[in-house]
């Protein structure tokens, strides 16, 4: 499953380019290493240093969630609707975690499933090839939540995190949950 970001490769290369123009569309960017990054939340010139912890996938998963839920993606990245902290979670950073954390959550580095979740996630990705897309779209929509609801700042990632995993596993784990679409927290997402 996990691919590692390689700059050099012309399609990793053009999915960085494609992420900027679905965040800022008619806006130019000024070449692969910029100081414009820095706008969408990654820590420095060179996005392609933060993707260390979950490789490609988590940008394939920015970039889903900018195409699919624009409207959620923007408010999330522009830190609109709540009362937002002095030291916010830099948003690009904060997804690479989040595709982490799910990685994690799923245990995909397994080679059988050794978790009740993955079982059912697998079941529902035999079902919709984009499930692990959209847990991801749901699982950033919850974070932030959960972010505003504790007044957390930029310290407190960490266990919002892990609030936000726990409340993904109680929710793929109801009965009448059968896709990500059944997922209460689904309805967050605009």
């Amino acid at each position: 499953m996990k691919v590692y970001f390689d700059g050099s490769r012309p399609d990793h290369q053009e999915a960085l380019r494609a992420l900027w123009s679905a965040t800022y569309p008619g806006q130019e960017l000024h070449g692969l290493i910029s100081d414009q990054w820095k706008e969408m939340g990654w820590q420095g010139r060179d996005p392609s240093t933060d993707f260390r912890g979950a490789g490609f996938i988590s940008l394939e998963n920015l970039l889903f969630f900018a195409k699919t839920f624009s409207t959620s993606f923007q408010c999330l990245l522009k830190k609109q609707g709540g009362k937002r902290a002095t030291w916010e979670y830099p948003f690009a950073v904060a997804g690479v975690n989040i595709t982490f954390m799910i990685m994690q959550m799923l245990d995909l580095d397994a080679t059988k499933p050794r978790t009740f979740i993955r079982s059912v996630f697998l079941q529902m990705l035999s079902e919709n090839e984009w499930t692990f897309d959209l847990l991801y779209c749901v699982a950033f929509v919850v974070m932030d939540k959960q972010w505003l609801e504790r007044n957390a700042t930029y310290m407190d990632f960490n266990d919002v995190l892990k609030s936000t995993r726990a409340q993904l596993e109680r929710e793929l784990l109801m009965d009448d949950v059968l896709r990500i679409e059944d997922m209460p927290s689904y309805s967050l997402l605009c």
